[in-house]
C-alpha cells in the first residue's frame, strides 16, 4: 500500500528528498508524473485513467506535504523501509488503507516509473 502524510506534519520537509520516486510534495504544490521520473508520454494511474506524464495535476494536500499514490512504491526495490517515514520525526508517514497493494504491484510501479 503507499503512504500518506498525516495532518499531523510540522512541514519540517525532512521526507521529501528521501523519496526516490518524488513522489512527495510540499503542500499547495501541483505534481506530474514526470517528476523526477523516467516517463514520457501517457501514463495509466491507479484510477485507471490515463494523463500525460507532464500534466500537473492539483495538490492532495495544501496545508502540509502530501504523497501521490500513483508514484509511491514503498521504496520497493530501493530500499528495505519507506525513507518518508523512517526520517519523519513526528512519524506522520504511514501506510495509506485507501492503496492496497502487493509487493509485485509496488515493483511494477516502479518499473513503469523508471524505464
Amino acid at each position: 500500500m503507499a503512504i500518506i502524510i498525516t495532518e499531523e506534519c510540522i512541514n519540517c520537509g525532512a521526507c521529501e528528498p528521501e523519496c526516490p520516486n518524488n513522489a512527495i510534495y510540499e503542500g499547495g504544490v501541483e505534481w506530474a508524473i514526470q517528476d523526477g521520473t523516467s516517463v514520457k508520454g501517457a501514463f495509466k494511474l491507479m484510477d485507471g485513467s490515463t494523463t500525460e506524464a507532464n500534466v500537473k495535476h492539483a495538490p492532495i494536500a495544501n496545508d502540509v506535504y502530501y504523497i501521490t499514490a500513483n508514484k509511491c512504491t514503498e521504496c520497493q526495490g530501493f530500499h528495505e523501509e519507506p525513507q518518508c517515514a523512517a526520517v519523519c520525526p513526528v512519524d506522520c508517514c504511514v501506510p495509506d488503507e485507501m492503496y492496497r497493494e502487493t509487493v509485485e504491484e509496488l515493483l511494477a510501479k516502479k518499473a513503469a516509473l523508471h524505464i
